[in-house]
């Protein structure tokens, strides 16, 4: 299983672009879901931070090792999301991944998030 933290920086003046983002992601948490599934991802959580006017948003992910990287997926979502992380996510900033110490998943919560027994 792979586990992830990635801090991206903002673009400014982006942030009500960023809330409306956050609020169509809640508006359409069904199909959100549904995503997720498809691309074996256990739990994705975003985080939001401000510091010395500069906004941040870090992604936290925990995926199965053996989803596919080449799928694309071409849903109507996935349009949305990426054209909002077009607008929003400043590409000057190198995005900052947060390397996992220790990861603490009890083994009953491992197993049934284990694809490979389906």
């Amino acid at each position: 299983m792979r586990v992830e933290l990635t801090k991206y920086r903002v673009k400014a003046g982006k942030s009500e672009l960023v809330d409306e983002w956050i609020e169509y992601m809640h508006n359409h948490m069904d199909d959100v879901l549904m995503n997720l599934e498809g691309e074996k991802m256990f739990v994705e959580t975003i985080f939001r931070e401000a510091f010395n006017d500069v906004e941040y948003l870090y992604w936290y992910s925990v995926q199965d090792d053996n989803h596919s990287e080449d799928k694309i997926s071409e849903t109507e979502l996935d349009e949305k999301h990426l054209k909002y992380w077009e607008q929003c996510i400043d590409k000057t900033f190198r995005p900052e991944d947060m390397k996992a110490e220790i990861v603490m998943i009890p083994e009953r919560i491992r197993r049934a998030m284990d694809y490979n027994n389906e």
